[in-house]
């Protein structure tokens, strides 16, 4: 596809670390540039087949979400202009709408989950157990039944190519200590209940989300990486959501469910995705922002 960055080079900027979507690099001690790439990852693993503006979409979700949950909890946005802290005119081609300069915080060990809806690998174990990692639920709920409330479930973090795998609300605590872990858990259900009851005005149920989180060094929490965007979120079209089974989405879930049809085994590599499942991947990052915002993004 044209007007794709699958990798961005910017050669004036050390390179701090290259994730699933996102490069960083450092700025100084404070700050550091986080370019989000047109690069998606399904099953954990980076696809060959990179998505139509998605950096830019992702960037401007989660900058709105930034701005209307600020209230529950600082972000690591510092509001300087990314193309200020290069100056080869080839790099600032590279970022439009996809880059942002961001505080350099110290990254908590998990993935902070919130669920408020039975789907995907917590239905799954749900039929088995009558649990949701290890959380007794009542008997009798769907796929795709409303939980009565929204449930914490924290996962580790996995290095690229790796699975993040489920941990315990205990183990949650051993890695973090049982304030801060009782802190993460209590702003992570705040910020996706408001953000929820929100997007549901907007015709959006959010089924599931996660969260990640940093430190400063005098120990405040922050709000870090993404929020509430197609690629850390499970979005559902509300007009369309049915229980009893899994909704069509406006997330990359489009996609898994063509590389689980495909027969895929999960390992890398990844196959390639078909233009048209490119393509309406594309349309639907778009549609979500779109709705959520009630803008039209320009890239």
């Amino acid at each position: 596809m044209s007007n794709t960055l699958t990798q961005s080079s910017i050669k004036s900027l050390p390179l701090l670390h290259q994730g699933k979507v996102r490069d960083i690099y450092d700025i100084d001690a404070n700050t550091m540039l986080l370019i989000a790439t047109d690069r998606l990852s399904a099953f954990d693993v980076i696809l060959p087949t990179p998505i139509q503006d998605k950096g830019a979409i992702l960037t401007e979700i989660a900058n709105f979400w930034f701005k209307k949950l600020g209230h529950v909890v600082p972000n690591h946005l510092t509001g300087i202009d990314p193309k200020s802290v290069v100056s080869d005119p080839a790099e600032k081609v590279q970022l439009g709408k996809r880059a942002l300069v961001v505080k350099k915080l110290k990254p908590l060990p998990i993935e902070a989950i919130v669920r408020g809806y039975l789907v995907g690998s917590g239905w799954k174990e749900y039929k088995v157990s009558g649990t949701v990692c290890g959380i007794a639920l009542p008997t009798g709920l769907q796929e795709a039944s409303k939980l009565p409330e929204p449930i914490f479930t924290p996962s580790s973090k996995a290095d690229v190519g790796d699975h993040d795998e489920n941990i315990s609300l205990e183990k949650c605590a051993q890695l973090l200590g049982r304030d801060l872990a009782a802190k993460v858990a209590e702003v992570s259900l705040r910020l996706y209940k408001e953000a929820a009851e929100y997007a549901l005005t907007r015709g959006i149920i959010i089924a599931d989300t996660k969260f990640e989180f940093g430190l400063d060094a005098a120990g405040e929490l922050y709000l870090i990486d993404e929020v509430l965007t197609p690629d850390s979120s499970r979005f559902w079209p509300a007009d369309q959501y049915v229980v009893g089974k899994n909704p069509p989405s406006f997330d990359k879930q489009f996609v898994r469910d063509w590389l689980e049809a495909s027969g895929w085994d999960k390992s890398p590599p990844a196959p390639e995705l078909p233009q048209d499942v490119a393509i309406k991947t594309g349309e639907k990052y778009r549609e979500a922002y779109t709705k959520l915002t009630g803008l039209d993004l320009v890239v």
